[in-house]
């Protein structure tokens, strides 16, 4: 993704035929966790035992408040809903989410529809540190596999998934910087031409990240898919793809959203 993205690919049919007869993983039993946005909240059952570093250094950012007022800054309509990289503070530029020591790879589940996994730096593949995604779709024939695989940790609950899709189906506009298609509330096309401020009633903010259950006995009735593809390309660690990211310079570059914002 733009600034630890994964890119988009096409999935060739015969991979496709194998994912069919992919194998599926122990028991997910988890910590969940409940992801506030404007348009609702999304509860995340997480892969403790599975992933366990991805997930301690998810929860890190979690407990110390960094997802607070947090932007979902990237959607790609049927591949990915991206957030963790930027906060608002009640004024433009976005602030840059502080990070810490990247997490080691952990490329043990498959990018199915409904799981959340660790964006990172394109050419590194244990360079995740605070975004995240959505998977909107089945896209583990390109994510599994690219840039030594993304890292799922965990998956939504219930409805959850019907929040994540409104955000997706928002207008999207290029704002430069890390949000070329980034979602907006209540803003047109015809606001972009005349170029309306954007404001907090815009944006889909997360106003917090906060465990809901701290139990990793959770939902043991969720059986997440294994990435069984991982293994078959360059023994892990491809990069395939570009390597499926910009590098920092996409996180220094802010916001700036004095530019003419255009819809995409």
């Amino acid at each position: 993704m733009k600034g630890f993205l994964p890119k988009l690919k096409r999935t060739p049919k015969a991979v496709m035929f194998g994912l069919m007869l992919s194998s599926i993983s122990q028991f997910g039993q988890a910590t969940v966790v409940e992801i506030r946005t404007s348009l609702g909240n999304v509860q995340v059952n997480l892969f403790d035992n599975t992933t366990p570093q991805t997930v301690s250094n998810f929860l890190s950012y979690v407990n110390s408040g960094a997802y607070a007022n947090n932007v979902v800054h990237r959607v790609e309509p049927g591949f990915v809903v991206q957030a963790g990289g930027f906060s608002y503070t009640g004024d433009f530029p976005l602030d840059n989410v502080a990070t810490g020591t990247p997490a080691q790879n952990e490329p043990k589940l498959s990018n199915v529809r409904g799981t959340i996994a660790m964006a990172k730096q394109g050419g590194n593949v244990n360079s995740a540190t605070s975004q995240w995604f959505f998977n909107l779709d089945n896209n583990s024939a390109n994510l599994d596999v690219q840039n030594g695989g993304f890292t799922v940790f965990g998956q939504v609950l219930g409805d959850g998934m019907q929040i994540v899709d409104a955000i997706a189906a928002l207008n999207r506009f290029n704002l430069g910087g890390a949000a070329t298609s980034m979602p907006l509330r209540n803003y047109t096309s015809a606001d972009a031409d005349n170029e309306v401020e954007i404001t907090e009633a815009n944006l889909v903010l997360i106003s917090d990240v906060v465990v809901i259950d701290p139990a990793v006995s959770t939902h043991p009735e969720i059986v997440p898919a294994n990435n069984t593809l991982i293994n078959s390309s360059n023994g892990g660690d491809s990069n395939s793809g570009g390597g499926g990211a910009l590098g920092w310079l996409s996180l220094i570059a802010l916001l700036l959203l004095g530019r003419r914002v255009r819809r995409v």
